[in-house]
C-alpha cells in the first residue's frame, strides 16, 4: 500500500530506503569498478587485445547511463519497487550467461547490453525514490548513499582477486551474480511514497513517460548544459589519475597512494556537503556552481604538479592536489542530485534523475579522445605495474591524441579542467546562483517543493513602511 504522508517524511522509513540506495550504488558502479581485474584473463583466455575486451566493462557503463531515463519512466508508470527488482535479476542473469561465454560478443551481450540494462533499471529509480523521501535532510541522505560505490569497491576489489585466482573468471562472474541478484531484496526495501506534488496520473505517451518535458523548463535546461560539460571532465581521473602519477616520477605504489588519498577524501566529503548542504545557511544551486568550480581548479592543480625526482618520492604535491581533488569532487556529488527537487519538483525528480544520468554519459563522450594508447599498451604489458588498478583498462578512453603529442597527461587534465569550469559558469544561470540582495535567515521549515527554485512572492508594504530586507531574487 502507498502511504499518505503531507510531504517527504524526513527520516523513518526513508533511512531505510537510503540504505538500499546505497546498496545498490555498490552493487552497480562499485561491481562495475571492480570488473576490470577480470579483463586480463578475458584477454589472455580469448586470445584477444585488451582493447577488445575493455569494451566489455565499457558497454555496460554505456549501456547502464544512457538507459537510466528508461528505468526512471518505467518507475513513474509502475513504481521504482518493481523496476528495481527487475533491474537486479536481470544484471544477475547477465553475470550467470557471461559465465559461459564462448566469444567475446557473448560477453558483450550479458554483461555489457544484458547487465547494463539491468543496472539502469536499479540505479536511478533508487535515487530517485530517496530524493523523495526526504526535504531538510536529502542532500545528506543523498551523500550517504552515493559513498556505496567506494565502500564496494574497497570490498570487492580484493574479493574478486581472489576470486579470479581460486575458482577463474568463469566461477568468479558466476559468483558475482548471486551477488549482484541482491539488487533484487534492495528493490522491495523502496516503498512508494504519495506526495502532494505528485501528479494525478501517470504520463501519457513515451516522451512525457521519459522526462523529456523537464527540458521546457529555462532552469532545467541550464543545469542540462552545465552538467554535461561537467561529466567531460569529471570522471578522467577515476581512469588517468594513477597513470597521470606514474607519468609524473612515482612508483607504483606511490600512485597507488595518491588515488588512494583522492578516493578517501571523495567520500568523506559526500557526507559533509551533504549535511552542510542541509542547514540551508546557502542556496544549493549557489554550492552546486561553487563546488563544481573548486572541482575543476583541483582537477587543473592535478595537471600541472611538477615530476618529482626519482621512484621512492611519495610525490606529496601531488598528493595534495589529488586531495583537494577529491574533496570537491565529492562535495559536487550529491549536489547534483539534491538540486533536482528545487528545478523540477517532488513530482518530476524520478525522471530528472534518470535524465541527469544520460547526461553525464553524454558529457563523457568529451572526454575519450583526451588520452593515449601508449599507455594503454604499458598498462596492458604490465598490468601489475599499478597495484590494485588493472581496472584502468576497463574504459575505451586510452585512445586519443593528446597524450601521443605531448607525451604525458597534462594536457588532458587541463582541457578536462575547462570542461568543469565552463559547466560551472553556467549554472551561475540558474536561479539563486549569484546573490543580487541581501540574503533572508532560512525559514524554520523548508517551503513546498513547486520546481524551478521559484522566488519568494515580493510583501506589498504600506506608503513610508520600513523597507523589506526579503530575499526577493536571489
Amino acid at each position: 500500500m502507498t502511504p499518505k504522508t503531507a510531504g517527504p517524511p524526513d527520516g523513518g522509513w526513508g533511512w531505510v530506503v537510503a540504505a538500499a540506495a546505497f546498496a545498490v550504488n555498490g552493487l552497480s558502479y562499485g561491481v562495475l569498478r571492480s570488473l576490470g581485474l577480470a579483463l586480463p584473463d578475458l584477454a589472455e583466455h580469448f586470445d584477444r587485445s585488451a582493447q577488445d575486451t575493455a569494451w566489455v566493462s565499457a558497454l555496460a557503463l554505456a549501456v547502464q547511463q544512457a538507459a537510466s531515463p528508461v528505468g526512471s519512466a518505467l518507475s513513474t508508470r509502475w513504481g521504482a519497487r518493481p523496476v528495481v527488482m527487475v533491474g537486479g535479476a536481470l544484471t544477475s542473469l547477465g553475470f550467470i550467461f557471461s559465465a559461459f561465454a564462448g566469444s567475446l560478443l557473448h560477453l558483450y551481450l550479458s554483461l555489457g547490453l544484458l547487465a547494463g540494462s539491468g543496472w539502469a533499471l536499479a540505479f536511478a529509480p533508487a535515487l530517485g525514490t530517496l530524493s523523495r523521501y526526504f526535504s531538510r535532510r536529502r542532500v545528506l541522505a543523498v551523500g550517504l548513499a552515493l559513498t556505496g560505490n567506494g565502500a564496494s569497491s574497497l570490498l570487492l576489489a580484493p574479493a574478486l582477486q581472489l576470486l579470479l585466482d581460486t575458482f577463474g573468471w568463469r566461477g568468479a562472474l558466476l559468483l558475482l551474480g548471486a551477488v549482484t541478484f541482491h539488487l533484487t531484496p534492495c528493490g522491495a526495501l523502496l516503498r512508494p511514497l504519495a506526495l502532494p506534488g505528485d501528479p494525478s496520473a501517470p504520463p501519457r505517451g513515451p516522451l512525457a513517460a521519459l522526462g523529456l518535458g523537464l527540458f521546457k523548463r529555462r532552469a532545467f535546461s541550464v543545469f542540462a548544459l552545465g552538467t554535461a560539460l561537467i561529466g567531460g571532465g569529471y570522471f578522467i581521473p577515476y581512469v588517468h589519475l594513477a597513470p597521470h602519477a606514474l607519468d609524473r616520477g612515482l612508483g607504483g605504489y606511490g600512485a597507488a597512494l595518491v588515488v588512494a588519498v583522492a578516493a578517501v577524501g571523495d567520500a568523506g566529503a559526500r557526507l559533509v556537503c551533504g549535511w552542510l548542504a542541509d542547514q540551508g545557511w546557502v542556496p544549493l544551486p549557489r554550492l552546486l556552481a561553487v563546488f563544481g568550480a573548486l572541482t575543476g581548479l583541483g582537477l587543473l592543480a592535478v595537471g600541472l604538479v611538477p615530476a618529482v625526482g626519482s621512484d621512492d618520492s611519495w610525490g606529496g604535491p601531488l598528493l595534495a592536489a589529488a586531495g583537494a581533488y577529491g574533496l570537491s569532487a565529492g562535495s559536487y556529488a550529491p549536489l547534483v542530485f539534491g538540486v533536482l527537487p528545487g528545478l523540477v519538483g517532488i513530482g518530476g525528480v524520478v525522471q530528472a534523475t534518470g535524465l541527469v544520468m544520460m547526461l553525464m554519459s553524454l558529457g563523457g563522450l568529451l572526454g575519450p579522445p583526451l588520452s593515449g594508447k601508449d599507455l594503454s599498451q604499458k598498462i596492458c604489458s604490465q598490468p601489475s605495474s599499478v597495484p590494485g588498478f588493472q581496472g584502468l583498462i576497463s574504459l575505451p578512453l586510452l585512445s586519443g591524441f593528446l597524450r601521443d603529442e605531448t607525451g604525458d597527461f597534462t594536457a588532458s587534465f587541463l582541457v578536462c579542467s575547462s570542461f568543469i569550469l565552463s559547466g560551472s559558469f553556467i549554472y551561475m544561470g540558474l536561479p539563486r546562483a549569484l546573490p543580487s540582495c541581501p540574503p533572508a535567515p532560512p525559514p524554520p521549515t523548508p517551503p513546498p517543493e513547486r520546481g524551478e527554485l521559484l522566488p519568494v512572492p515580493k510583501v506589498v508594504l504600506p506608503p513610508g513602511g520600513p523597507r523589506s530586507t526579503m530575499d526577493t531574487t536571489c
